[in-house]
């Protein structure tokens, strides 16, 4: 009995701690302090240790014999590594989507594109997670199971970033969505996957830009609620990327 009431409790630290973890409440590459967590998120221990070996598994935290867990580092490197394995399995993932996806699969993901159009007065994550569903919906598409559960763990990862880059990045039109879309819809796999490709690529000195910026959101206090904030000019029709 005592075994059933304590895995509800480990999933709901885990889901904080991620959401924590995600948002970088944990500062990157901070020892975490196992007690003061365990009081703030009113839990013991035992849960709490069993919630970050899950996320030490995800890469949203780190263990270090002799120092304990601590936050994942935010650096530039790893960041760029991030990008490029995303780039390499969405490419994957929408060859194989024009190959495999049912017309009706491929006619819903057109419907759900064209109602996300307008940003206007959405916020950072919702804008966000919207883009996010729409690279995993045609992960789906692919038929392949694993690319979809690799692509959620890097959007994790990523996510972050992402919300630093949609904040300039937002005004555009979904145009490359749109071109994505198109070439999914006519199953041209060879121009789905360049305009992927371009659509996700990233360069160093546009990630050490990011990074450079995301260091100092994270120390401004209370830095979690910019990415809450409605949008400016979230329709406009302007061309750029915000992948």
């Amino acid at each position: 009995m005592e075994e059933a009431r304590e895995e509800p409790r480990v999933e709901a630290v885990y889901r904080q701690l991620k959401a924590m973890a995600v948002d970088f409440r944990l500062r990157p590459g901070e020892r975490l302090n196992e007690g003061a967590l365990a009081r703030d998120l009113g839990t013991s221990r035992t849960p709490l240790r069993e919630a970050l070996n899950r996320l030490v598994a995800e890469g949203l935290v780190t263990f270090r014999p002799g120092r304990g867990f601590c936050c994942r580092s935010l650096d530039a490197e790893s960041v760029f590594d991030l990008y490029e394995l995303r780039a390499v399995l969405e490419c994957a993932a929408v060859g194989l989507a024009c190959a495999r996806a049912g017309d009706d699969g491929i006619a819903g993901l057109e419907a759900t594109l064209a109602a996300q159009a307008d940003y206007a007065g959405k916020t950072v994550r919702e804008v966000t997670a919207g883009d996010e569903a729409f690279h995993i919906a045609i992960a789906g598409l692919s038929g392949n199971g694993e690319l979809v559960r690799q692509l959620q763990g890097i959007n994790e990862r990523i996510r972050y970033i992402r919300w630093i880059d949609m904040q300039t990045r937002v005004r555009t039109t979904k145009g490359e969505h749109r071109a994505i879309m198109a070439a999914l819809a006519a199953r041209d796999a060879p121009a789905a996957v360049a305009a992927m490709q371009g659509h996700i690529a990233k360069r160093m000195d546009q990630v050490v830009a990011a990074v450079r910026e995301g260091y100092s959101s994270i120390y401004v206090p209370g830095h979690a609620v910019l990415f809450d904030r409605p949008l400016a000019g979230g329709s406009d029709d302007a061309q750029s990327r915000h992948g």
